[in-house]
């Protein structure tokens, strides 16, 4: 841009047509601006950041004019902010001193003395905020978080959008009609959280699940005024909870060890399962992972011709086929898992994996009712407690903490509490640590 740096006397300025794209909203054909300095060194580096500043406020300006309520209010703040202020209301505005007001009036005028009505709107607060409703804020939150949900597979995301559905419903419900998400503060918020209460009393539900109503509705407010880059966005669910200091943390119980060698291994105790779900739970013994873990794989994560066979687990983006789509609990779940022993037999059988359980929510249901009705299950023990199992007999092995939790897909970074450094466990070292583990494999599971 060194044909657009001109020196003017001892100062260096700006010289640069304006590109035909934003005629409608620049009336000068080109732009001249004093850059404040006579060395040209200095100048050189301040050009750039000029120009990047009127490009900055002159596609606000078409978003502005051109774009929907969102948008204009989006380009609103994005235009008071290239004039150096923070978007306020027109109420606002009018509270200020006399001297900021006067000032933000004169950063509406352009050099040839007209005011931009654009920039006008923006910096005096002439852009009011989209009055989306309540009742279309999960179809709001789900257009603009598209990307975030990628991963999601279709029963992924019809689970998402129901959970999210039913806590603004349950809001709505609390406050006697629908209204303007603009008109949610922390007022709205305790009410919610009253009418939770009071449901906890007369059903006598569990505080977890008014918990997540609470969840959902503050994730999805903090993501809508995310999106609008709202300078200080209302967090009206910050702080509002339901505690209960007599509640006891909850924990699965375990699945014993000799539970499973002495009934689930015996001969004929799990004929009475179907194929799938017999090898599905086979697989999480010898694995940890969790269920929906093993069950949603498609058939390329089965590695079973190579040296170490394996599962991988990770986020799988439907590529090759769109129902393979589906979005792992967290980043920290990505990884290898080794089969060995019941788990790489159970595999064997299975290596397009399940498609009988592949997308559904019945696994679970079918496998802790047979269990039950079939007395092989402990009392209060679900087969969730078989992963609970599979950590406890790593511990009883000898291994670190941080493996554990590496080998299982938590965040080794919350266990040990700071930074991780160094690669992660190796397929080799995991296969070495799991086959210490490894339960006999009876000959009619072979």
């Amino acid at each position: 841009m060194s044909d657009n740096l001109i020196l003017r006397g001892k100062t260096y300025y700006l010289k640069r047509r304006v590109p035909s794209r934003y005629a409608e909203v620049e009336p000068r054909p080109v732009i001249w601006e004093s850059l404040k300095t006579d060395s040209r060194t200095i100048a050189g580096q301040k050009l750039e950041r000029v120009w990047s500043g009127y490009l900055d406020g002159w596609e606000a300006k078409l978003a502005g004019r051109d774009g929907d309520a969102e948008a204009r209010f989006r380009a609103a703040r994005n235009l008071a902010a290239t004039r150096g202020y923070a978007f306020l209301t027109a109420e606002a505005v009018s509270t200020l001193p006399l001297a900021e007001l006067l000032a933000r009036v004169e950063s509406t005028q352009i050099k040839i003395g007209l005011p931009e009505p654009e920039t006008a709107l923006a910096v005096l607060g002439g852009v009011e905020e989209p009055g989306l409703l309540l009742s279309d804020l999960v179809a709001h939150i789900e257009e603009i978080s598209a990307h975030e949900n990628r991963f999601k597979s279709t029963q992924q995301m019809r689970l998402w959008r129901n959970d999210r559905k039913r806590s603004v419903a349950n809001l709505i419900t609390a406050l006697g009609g629908d209204r303007s998400v603009a008109q949610i503060g922390a007022a709205e918020a305790r009410v919610h959280r009253k009418w939770w209460k009071a449901r906890l009393v007369t059903e006598k539900l569990k505080i977890d699940s008014a918990n997540k109503d609470l969840t959902y509705m503050s994730g999805m407010l903090r993501r809508y005024y995310d999106h609008l880059e709202h300078p200080d966005p209302p967090r009206p669910y910050a702080g509002v909870t339901i505690r209960d200091r007599h509640a006891k943390p909850a924990r699965k119980k375990e699945v014993p060890v000799d539970w499973i060698t002495e009934r689930w291994l015996k001969p004929g105790a799990l004929d009475g399962l179907n194929n799938e779900a017999r090898d599905i739970l086979l697989i999480s013994i010898e694995t940890g992972c969790r269920q929906s873990e093993i069950f949603e794989l498609p058939a390329h994560a089965f590695q079973l011709n190579v040296a170490i066979p394996h599962l991988l687990i990770a986020n799988e983006d439907g590529e090759k086929d769109e129902i393979d789509r589906r979005e792992i609990k967290n980043i920290h779940s990505e990884r290898q898992v080794p089969l060995v022993g019941l788990a790489l037999a159970a595999a064997r059988r299975h290596p397009d994996g399940f498609p009988r359980y592949r997308h559904t929510r019945n696994y679970s249901d079918t496998v802790n009712k047979f269990l039950r009705e079939n007395d092989l299950l402990p009392k209060g023990v679900t087969i969730g407690g078989v992963r609970h199992m599979w950590e406890s007999r790593l511990k009883a092995a000898g291994v670190a903490m941080d493996d554990r939790g590496e080998i299982m897909g938590h965040s080794v970074k919350e266990i040990r509490g700071r930074e991780v450094y160094g690669d992660d466990i190796e397929l080799q070292m995991r296969r070495n640590v799991v086959s210490k583990i490894a339960l006999p494999v009876p000959e009619h599971l072979m």
